[in-house]
């Protein structure tokens, strides 16, 4: 009876649930009888307009997110007014403290069921963060799609950004604690990257990288866990 009393508390609040002053307080009073943290996924996966927490802050005109998405406490997604198109796939969850910004020329794609761990920054100036479906990003990941001037003679604040070209993470990726992935890479399906490695060169499918810069040091194999197809 308790169970379904609770349930029937939350079914109620978060019909209110969303974004605004009046949302958060709805979904801060539908989420009182779960535990913090991760705990609160089950919020996003049970109703369909998903779970933003009361904490997190989401400013932009051309944010679009899916079915079942998970914000976790203190992200912040901020678009600037010159920033592209904001897209976050179905049941995408993005989790404490990351932050995404986006501004002149750049724009960024998550695609559907891909995790990103907390404290992640995902920063889409100039060109494209495209990330595909299922990815797996640990904490402290860096996503900068730009590189910035650093010619003598000129403050760096007044340096111009320029780019290789766009971040592309396809399907499956997997990235450990603390990989930055710099412009014009592309990283393959299935690839995975090591903690602390810093990505300079686009990586094919199925390999295991490390380093710094990150360098191919095998092929995955059929003893490695199989990821979902």
């Amino acid at each position: 009876m308790r169970q379904k009393l609770l349930q029937l508390w939350t079914d109620v609040w978060m019909r209110w649930a969303g974004p605004d002053r009046r949302g958060k307080v709805a979904t801060w009073l539908a989420a009182w009888p779960y535990a913090p943290y991760k705990a609160r996924v089950a919020l996003a996966h049970r109703y369909a307009q998903g779970y933003i927490a009361p904490s997190a802050q989401i400013s932009g005109r051309r944010i679009k997110r899916g079915r079942h998405t998970f914000i976790g406490d203190g992200v912040v997604i901020y678009q600037r007014h010159d920033g592209g198109q904001i897209e976050l796939g179905d049941f995408v969850e993005l989790h404490r403290d990351t932050i995404i910004e986006c501004g002149r020329g750049g724009s960024l794609t998550i695609g559907e069921r891909t995790g990103i761990q907390p404290h992640c920054q995902l920063s889409a100036y100039v060109e494209q963060i495209i990330i595909g479906r299922r990815c797996q990003i640990a904490p402290q990941c860096a996503f900068y799609p730009y590189d910035h001037g650093t010619a003598a003679g000129q403050p760096i604040h007044n340096q111009p950004l320029t780019s290789r070209g766009p971040i592309v993470l396809e399907d499956d990726v997997w990235l450990g604690y603390g990989v930055v992935v710099l412009s014009g890479v592309t990283i393959g399906t299935g690839t995975v990257v090591g903690a602390g490695s810093v990505v300079t060169r686009s990586l094919p499918a199925g390999v295991i990288a490390v380093g710094v810069p990150a360098r191919i040091i095998r092929e995955r194999t059929a003893q490695d866990i199989d990821y979902p197809r």
